[in-house]
Formats: structure tokens, sequence, C-alpha cells
């Protein structure tokens, strides 16, 4: 009995591995997918990219907002400006201890463009960007240590020399991580009080859907006239189609896993059935005696090899099931279960007990009567 029990186990580990292993990349395709049309992939990115005649970084030319706004298409356009200025908790923090945080000035329309959402407090306002308030993604924030609380003072952090005042904390953005990174400023602000020289550091575009690949051949000429090979256009949400695209990686290696685990399932199913034989000489001898055929000695050991693996594959795709929706629900995906994957599932579970039992059944076939019912 404990050997029968091993082996479906083993069929249902590997019926179960291979399960999770297709579920688990099937509900992240489904997030990826929803998340991707909630954010919008009509978003593109416009950059400078490398001066063609120094080694220093490009600027895109201080009109290229206006200028790309102009473009029929285009629903609406915004950008982020690089300063050099760092950012910390205090005045009593080392200038040096930044935490990797960027300091960059924003237009008013940006979290409106992204899509993005605050978590604390509000975004810049047209009255409180000329003044020294600040905006922090989530991964600066956290670094910062920085909350807001409605029954306390809003906190301070220094850029440069100066106190800004934070006025909110945003939640992260998928397809602008780098905001996430960021404490954002007024545009004016960042003029007037960190030295920023107005050049946009990168441009958001939303664009029609229908036009996207239209707008994105003309966004480096339109930017940038006089040197458009100076320009980056990229689409965020295929970085992050991409970025999820590694991930499979790791499931083929779980599947090749799984079915190593059906293999050894397999084994253990032959195992049984083999040792099923030995310890059944005299019913198959008694079998044989009572007129049974060598084919239906070899149909009942198939049978009960494929009904074990069966009943093992069953078990096993109820547990990959159980660990896909775990997974997925802790990882706030919808369940994704493909119905052909379960279905195949059990008929791979069985094809194995068949296959498995192909041996024991024909040596349980060949045993003679005689020598089957006398005393081993």
């Amino acid at each position: 009995m404990a050997r029968t029990v091993l082996a479906a186990l083993g069929i249902a580990i590997g019926i179960g591995a291979l399960v999770a292993v297709v579920g688990v990349p099937a509900s992240n395709q489904a997030a990826l997918r929803e998340q991707i049309a909630a954010l919008g992939p009509n978003l593109l990115t416009v950059a400078p990219g490398n001066d063609l005649f120094s080694a220093a970084k490009a600027k895109l030319p201080t009109e290229s907002v206006a200028m790309i706004g102009r473009i029929a298409p285009v629903e609406a356009v915004s950008a982020t400006g690089v300063t050099t200025a760092s950012v910390r908790r205090s005045d009593q923090v080392p200038a040096e201890e930044t935490g990797g945080i960027r300091v960059s000035a924003s237009r008013l329309d940006l979290l409106q463009v992204l899509r993005g959402r605050v978590r604390a407090g509000t975004f810049l306002s047209p009255g409180g960007a000329e003044y020294p308030t600040v905006v922090l993604g989530d991964r600066a924030a956290h670094q910062l240590g920085v909350s807001l609380a409605a029954d306390r003072p809003a906190p301070l952090v220094w850029i440069d020399d100066r106190p800004f005042q934070v006025v909110g904390v945003l939640e992260p953005v998928a397809l602008a991580p780098e905001v996430d990174g960021s404490a954002l400023v007024g545009w004016a602000a960042a003029q007037r009080y960190l030295g920023f020289d107005g050049h946009p550091g990168l441009i958001y575009v939303r664009v029609r859907d229908h036009a996207l690949e239209a707008v994105k051949s003309v966004l480096g000429r339109t930017a940038n006239p006089a040197r458009p090979n100076e320009v980056l256009v990229s689409r965020p949400s295929d970085a992050l189609a991409a970025q999820r695209l590694t991930e499979r990686a790791y499931s083929a290696l779980f599947l090749g896993l799984g079915g190593i685990a059906l293999l050894v399932g397999g084994i253990g199913v032959a195992n049984t059935m083999v040792i099923s034989v030995l310890e059944r000489r005299r019913e198959i001898g008694l079998r044989r005696a009572l007129g049974a055929t060598r084919g239906q000695v070899r149909t009942q050991f198939l049978a009960e090899s494929a009904l074990l693996a069966g009943l093992g594959g069953g078990i096993g795709v109820l547990l990959g099931t159980a660990v896909t929706a775990a997974y997925a629900v802790s990882q706030g995906w919808p369940a994704v279960l493909p119905v052909p994957v379960l279905v195949g599932g059990v008929g791979a579970a069985v094809v194995i007990g068949v296959l498995a039992g192909v041996y024991p059944a024909v040596r349980a076939a060949r045993l003679a009567p005689a020598a089957a019912l006398a005393d081993v």
C-alpha cells in the first residue's frame, strides 16, 4: 500500500510541477497585459543620446516639448529635467550620502501623462511649483524614510543647502521606474533654486494608438531637428514586456525539473507494478488456470498501472492548480489555468502509466500457470 501511495505521489508531484510552471507564467502574462492596458501601451519616451562630436551627453532643445506637442496624433506630452542637485534627509547627513536619488525638474502634467497616482499628499501645483516644494517617488521616499500623515506637519528634506517641503509621495510607476527613485521639483523652482538650465532630460509622449509607429519615426527629427541622430526614442511597455520574458528562463528550468519528477514518478509506478507481479504470482497463476488468456492478464496490469498513474495525475492537477492560484493571489495577479494543460496533465500521467506498466504486464502474462502456483 505504501509503495502504491508513493508511486502515485511521484506522478502527482511531477504533474503538479508542470501545471504550476505553465499556470504561473500564464497568470503573470495576464497580469502584464492588464497592467500595460491600464498604463497604456501608447507611451513613448524621448531622451538625449551621446553628442556626436564629443563624449558628453547631448541635450534636447528647450523648445522640444512644445514642438512634439504640435504633432497631430500626440495626445499629451510632459517632461522631466536633470539637475546636479542632491537630496538628503536633513542637513546633518553628509552631502555625499544621497542614496542614488536623483533630483529632477518636473512639469505639472507629468503625473497625468504617466497615469501615475499619488499615495499621500498632492502632486506639484501651479501655485507651489515655483517654491521649494518636492514630490518623492516611491523608492526615494522609502530610502529617505519620509512618510506623510494628515495629523503631522509636512516633513522637510534638504536639496543641496536648502530645505524643501515634501508635499506628496507617489505610488510606483511601472512604465517610468526612473520616477520612483526621484525627487521631483517644479520646473520653475528648479531653475530658481537649483541652477536647472531648462533642457528636458526625458520627454514622455502619449500618442493615439493607430499612429504610434508613425509618430515614433518622426520624434527624433521633431525633438531635435538639427541633430536627430542624437535623440533616443523608446517605448517603455516594450521594456516591461522584455523584463517579463527574462522570467521565462526560470520557468523553463522548473519545467525541466517537473519533467524529471514525472520521469521519476513513472519509474516508481513501473517498480511498484513489477513488485506487484512478484507478490501476486499465485493470483496470476490461478487466473491463468481458470482460463484467462495472456492478453487478459496484460490488460489487467496495464489498466492497474494506468489507473495508478491517472490517480496521481488527477491529484497533481489539483495540486498544481492550488499552487498557481495561491501564488497568483499573493502577487495580485488573475489566476490563469489553461484547460489544455489541465486535461493534458491527466492524459500525460495515463500515458506514462501505460508505458511504465508495459514491462510488468508482459512479465505477468508470460508466467506459466504451474510455475505461478508453485511455492517460491
